[in-house]
């Protein structure tokens, strides 16, 4: 009987245990575990011994590629994070809402108004008036130069919808053009007071307040 050129390594049982290990490694590989390597008898010239080499590679060449992703996939978080907070800051900006008087807010509008705008400063609006206590509410429009019916719907129902909280909501700096286009599209503004200015309208909050004041210390 002629003597076997088979290794202690090339022997079935060593064999079976590599295809085992590499398995196992690729089950650890496919739950996200990229730290897993195959430890490996054979040489790399041996086919298996090359076959546990090219998987490790492989399994590093992913767990570097899964890392770049992790650091993007952060990057890019924080990035939507400043948008976000950008966004926040642009709306507060846009919708100023200011305490001029004791429980008397003010809110001056400036640029062009769209329903999302719109929406956005009600709401904004309405959760001041519930946050403050507020008795009295001023929409100021002077920086609006034109306005369709649209636009004037919005603030009629804002100044309804601030009325439901049991807050007065006044509008003011209609001009010329604003008070034309208002009548001639026939825009119901019952329940709605104006005033010309933002000086009247608080002129009109704080006198009554005043009176009451100068009666009780005479």
């Amino acid at each position: 009987m002629e003597p076997s050129d088979e290794s202690p390594s090339d022997s079935a049982e060593e064999v079976y245990g590599r295809i085992a290990d590499i398995l196992v490694a690729l089950a650890d590989v496919g739950s996200g575990d990229y730290s897993v390597r195959i430890e490996s008898t054979f040489p790399e010239s041996h086919p298996l011994g090359a076959l546990c080499a090219g998987i490790n590679e492989m399994i590093a060449s992913l767990g570097d590629e899964q890392e770049r992703g992790e650091k993007y996939r952060k990057e890019l978080e924080e990035k939507l994070a400043t948008i976000e907070r950008q966004r926040e800051a642009i709306r507060e900006l846009s919708t100023p809402i200011m305490e001029v008087w004791d429980k008397i807010l003010c809110l001056p509008i400036v640029g062009v108004i769209d329903s999302l705008r719109s929406a956005e400063m009600t709401e904004a609006l309405l959760r001041a008036v519930v946050s403050s206590g507020a008795r009295a509410v001023i929409i100021d429009i002077t920086g609006i130069e034109v306005m369709d019916t649209r636009t004037a719907d919005h603030f009629v129902r804002m100044a309804k919808a601030v009325g439901l909280l049991g807050a007065e909501c006044v509008l003011t700096g209609i001009n010329p053009q604003i008070a034309q286009t208002i009548v001639h599209m026939g825009i119901d503004m019952a329940g709605v007071r104006t005033h010309r200015s933002l000086r009247d309208a608080l002129y009109h909050f704080v006198r009554p307040k005043r009176t009451r004041l100068q009666r009780l210390e005479g």
